[in-house]
């Protein structure tokens, strides 16, 4: 039987995340930051809003969370947060400094890590949260509670009127939900493409198929 470009490029990506999953620890970590510097790129695509800037950020960490798994692509994002807090000025604005972890945008900071822990916990632990709609609900759920709930706990120490006023959620939440959404079905979508649908560090439903996309 003859091999298809099909099955050329399932067999590339199985062997593309069991090598990620194989190599050694130095390697994991070079890896990890190489992923951060993708965050802090996504991050200068942004919108200018006051006091939380709408950008790219969301959609990076969500991928580095599946791509990477929960143990690295949490270090990953970590990374991002300590090493931008520290000075490296990968932040929205080519911006960093610790002012970061002590402004409004702190609990969305805290928030990113929890997405990538999560998101890759799953990507990790099952073949079929790699297929498209189960990633896109559990990238909805990262970035609408893990991300934005969390942000807007912490904003509401900023902002007048107590955490159930119109202008916290607002500002905080509702007016991200759609580009968010956009950009969870994005990152879903490259997700399904890229991660493999075989087992590779014994996920617990393998051999188990789900009959959805």
């Amino acid at each position: 039987m003859a091999v298809t470009w099909a099955d050329k490029y399932r067999h590339w990506r199985y062997e593309a995340f069991r090598w990620r999953y194989d190599l050694s620890m130095a390697r994991k970590l070079a890896l990890a930051l190489v992923f951060a510097g993708m965050i802090g790129l996504m991050a200068q695509i942004r919108i200018p809003f006051e006091p939380v800037p709408i950008t790219g950020q969301t959609f990076a960490v969500l991928l580095v969370g599946a791509l990477l798994g929960r143990r690295w692509g949490g270090v990953s994002v970590a990374s991002y947060v300590g090493l931008g807090a520290a000075g490296i000025p990968w932040f929205y604005g080519w911006s960093g400094g610790v002012g970061h972890l002590t402004g409004a945008t702190m609990g969305y900071l805290i928030g990113f890590v929890l997405a990538a822990l999560f998101v890759g916990y799953f990507c990790d632990t099952f073949i079929n949260s790699r297929r498209f709609f189960p990633m896109l609900g559990l990238m909805l759920f990262a970035s609408l509670v893990l991300i934005n709930v969390t942000g807007l706990l912490w904003l509401n120490t900023f902002m007048p009127g107590g955490f159930f006023s119109y202008s916290l959620w607002w500002a905080g939440m509702l007016m991200f939900i759609p580009g968010d959404i956009m950009k969870a079905i994005a990152a879903a979508a490259v997700v399904k493409g890229v991660a493999p649908k075989e087992a590779y560090n014994g996920e617990l439903d393998k051999g188990k198929v789900w009959r959805i996309p």
